[in-house]
């Protein structure tokens, strides 16, 4: 008889993508992530017992557990193959315990990607269960308790319920902090800008001023401005210098976490939430056809700019094939200072499976990703792009002037990708005629223009996980949720793509930074970072480093409780400029069980409240008033939903009231052909804006706006008042898509071998059975997002 094998791993999606590699004495299985944690109810850690952890199987997964167990007595070797890293190998740690696994018995495996063969060869070289990262992990896990269920209760107590407090979301959110305080101190300074326009060979061009006797100079006010156009309007303009240089730009490096979460959410407008879930689809296996279930990309948590030499091979032989011998250049990156290096970069598992050919077998938003990280990959393989680079400088009467221009002279990475920006400031060049040195120029005008500093700018998704990644905050696997975590505790709000702190975030950092520094001291979180990094190296006992944090922590806390005592800190109201239409009052932001909303200050004397109202760009096109961002709750369900309206629909003045409502988001462009407001539809990703005047030549009447089972308003139908607003239509088309979603699944279950279901269900409801996907629902079972996680 056979011997047979139980392959252990956290989602259904991965089980299926590694079965198919293996033979029939394998039985692949899903943990859904972990099954052993510290109990929720109460600490689960004994400082006086050396930070001794209660572990306790986790609450509705006892079948699971059993169904493992069961299968693991019948296997003659169980491999445990959860993710290549830390909390990966914790899993397969508190596996082997919870399932009773004795070590002659127990294999463990990992896959950077999850192709046929990698996976053949991970299972032929199993390793132990390395110790080092899951005592890594054990430090982080208990760090994260003692942190979140000691300190948490006080903020309960002295500020408000529900709230919570982290080692890495409180240095998050001080950071989005100290950056409101530096814009809120910053003071605009004046400077100008000189430019000169002029003729050379009879073709116009324009020249900055840079400064005088070969000195650079700034000018810092009108009267300056003034003294240099005095000093040159009759002054002869001639060019002193002309300089021909080929400029070079590298490629980006391939994608690590941090990176790969930035640029798609520069270019995709992707949560570093949503990025992660996405990649994990991407990583675990998609069904593509022809091939069965693959794994696209390797892992994507990592810190690496590493890549394996057969990858660059590969890509090379890929470059040469479509763009040539020109375009082809290897290219090898090194990994920053304090980056753990475990993993290869993010990259395609199989650079020749291309966007376009796995178009059709992808989601929207997993193609976009995936292309995303193809073309930074192949990019990151292909030679510098070279530019054409003229700079010129003329002279006048002792001033000195400079313009300059580019233009790309081979395409080189560029033919494939170009990295995005956080701010887009980059001044055009305009091009420049073919001047000599010592040619005279004709002088047309000058275009003086003032300008003030500005103070920097508030963090993005992006830009905040790369300062945290820059002073060493956190790892790959904590960016996401560190963010996410910030947004939902209501310690940061969203003003469009920028991160703004809160009142309630302000207060907390407050007290953080006073009774508890070194949880809200940058460099003591970076410092912790180092010492786990160090434990996972093996170089310092894991309880070590909880000895030496809990004493100073335990201390503080004591000190704090006892210099609060009796004391509750109040939250400054957010005052909104809408005023109470009862009293006059000016309206503050309250929070309650659907979300924010206006409230009366004057409560309990005056107990008038209103849905939260954000003003939007553009004019109402009924009678050009502002436009109102409106909440409101169904009815029917009690859900909440969006609808935009214009701002006197409430207005007490019969002459004034306005009934205009839309479903459809106002844009800040103008229609080109009637100049009213263009609207978008509601709903992620990008839209394409449209006019909804009937009378003009542009209007888009709403049954091609792209409503799926929405039908048009007949013709001359007034659209519903705000109070009475009705449920939102993409409410309803929710449910309707799950119905449609469990119709495919049934569908597919009963397909024919010839026909995948991904197939099936996409002629259905465009998109892939739920089945298919359980993927996205892997983060939230193996790093759960309780109330004490960083």
């Amino acid at each position: 008889m056979s011997k047979q094998y139980l392959v252990i791993v956290e989602s259904p999606a991965k089980a299926k993508t590694i079965g198919k590699y293996l033979g029939k004495e394998y039985t692949v299985k899903a943990c859904m992530g972990h099954l052993r944690d510290l109990p929720k109810s109460k600490l689960g850690v004994d400082p006086e017992q050396d930070f001794e952890p209660v572990y306790q199987p986790i609450k509705g997964k006892e079948d699971i557990i059993k169904d493992l167990k069961k299968s693991a007595k019948a296997a003659d070797t169980v491999f445990l193959a959860t993710d290549p890293d830390r909390e990966g190998e914790a899993i397969s740690w508190h596996l082997k315990h919870l399932l009773d696994l004795p070590d002659e018995k127990t294999r463990r495996v990992t896959f950077n990607e999850i192709t046929k063969k990698v996976v053949q060869e991970s299972i032929q070289s199993p390793r132990a269960i390395d110790q080092n990262l899951v005592d890594a992990q054990q430090a982080r896990r208990i760090l994260d308790r003692l942190v979140g269920y000691e300190l948490s209760p006080l903020l309960w107590k002295k500020v408000r319920r529900g709230l919570s407090a982290g080692r890495v979301q409180s240095v998050a959110t001080r950071m989005v902090d100290d950056r409101e305080r530096e814009i809120e101190a910053f003071e605009p300074e004046e400077y100008w800008t000189l430019d000169v326009n002029l003729l050379g060979g009879h073709k116009p061009f324009a020249a900055r001023y840079h400064g005088k006797d070969g000195k650079k100079a700034e000018l810092k006010s009108q009267a300056e401005v003034d003294a240099v156009v005095h000093e040159t309007e009759n002054a002869a303009f001639s060019v002193k210098s002309v300089k021909r240089t080929d400029k070079q730009r590298s490629p980006s490096p391939p994608f690590t976490t941090s990176t790969m979460q930035q640029e798609a959410s520069r270019k995709l407008s992707m949560t570093p939430r949503r990025t992660m879930a996405i990649a994990q689809q991407l990583y675990e296996g998609v069904d593509i056809a022809g091939e069965g279930t693959v794994g696209l990309i390797t892992y994507m948590r990592t810190d690496s700019l590493r890549l394996s030499e057969e990858a660059l091979a590969e890509a090379k032989s890929f470059i040469l094939g479509r763009y040539g011998d020109a375009y082809a250049k290897t290219n090898r990156y090194k990994a920053k200072a304090n980056a753990q290096d475990a993993h290869e970069a993010i990259r395609p598992s199989n650079v020749r499976w291309t966007p376009e050919d796995l178009k059709a077998d992808l989601t929207g938003e997993q193609y976009r990703l995936y292309r995303l990280i193809w073309s930074r990959f192949v990019a990151c393989q292909m030679s510098n792009a070279v530019y054409d680079s003229v700079s010129v400088e003329i002279e006048a009467s002792r001033h000195d002037f400079r313009a300059s221009s580019s233009s790309l002279k081979f395409a080189g990475y560029t033919a494939v990708y170009e990295e995005g920006k956080d701010e887009e400031k980059e001044e055009k060049e305009s091009p420049l005629p073919e001047l000599q040195e010592g040619d005279a120029l004709e002088l047309k005008d000058f275009a003086p223009s003032q300008h003030f500093t500005q103070p920097p700018a508030r963090y993005t998704d992006a830009s905040l996980i790369r300062a945290m990644e820059e002073q060493g905050i956190g790892r790959p696997s904590t960016y996401a949720p560190t963010v996410s975590t910030i947004l939902d505790r209501m310690y940061v709000e969203k003003e469009g793509k920028y991160l703004k702190i809160t009142n309630l975030g302000r207060v907390v950092t407050e007290l953080m930074k006073d009774k508890f520094t070194d949880i809200a001291d940058l460099k003591f979180t970076a410092h912790m970072e180092e010492k786990l990094d160090s434990v996972e190296g093996g170089s310092i006992p894991w309880k070590g480093v909880l000895r030496d944090f809990y004493g100073d922590f335990d201390k503080n806390l004591k000190q704090a409780e006892q210099d609060l005592e009796g004391v509750r800190i109040k939250v400054p109201d957010e005052v909104s400029t809408e005023v109470c239409p009862e009293c006059g009052r000016n309206l503050v932001v309250k929070m309650g069980r659907f979300g924010r909303f206006l409230a009366c200050p004057g409560f309990p004397d005056c107990s008038f409240t209103m849905p939260l109202v954000v003003e939007m760009p553009g004019r109402c096109p009924k009678c050009g008033g502002r436009l109102m961002k409106r909440t409101g709750k169904s009815k029917k369900n009690g859900k909440q939903y969006t609808y935009y309206c214009c701002e006197h629909t409430t207005s007490k003045v019969e002459a004034e009231k306005c009934d205009f409502m839309t479903w459809d988001v106002p844009v800040k462009d103008d229609c080109p052909a009637c100049g009213q407001t263009m609207f978008k539809k509601a709903g992620k990703g990008a839209r394409k804006p449209f006019c909804i005047n009937p009378a003009c030549s542009n209007f888009l009447p709403e049954d091609k706006r792209g409503y799926p089972r929405f039908a048009a308003r007949k013709e001359g139908e007034e659209p519903p008042a705000a109070e009475e607003a009705p449920e939102k239509p993409a409410a309803k088309k929710a449910g309707k898509t799950a119905s449609a979603k469990k119709t495919a699944a049934k569908s597919a279950k009963a397909a024919s071998a010839k026909k995948p279901a991904a197939k099936t269900a996409k002629a259905s409801t465009a998109k892939k059975p739920a089945a298919k996907k359980p993927a996205a629902k892997k983060p939230a079972a193996k790093k759960p997002e309780t109330p004490e996680e960083g």
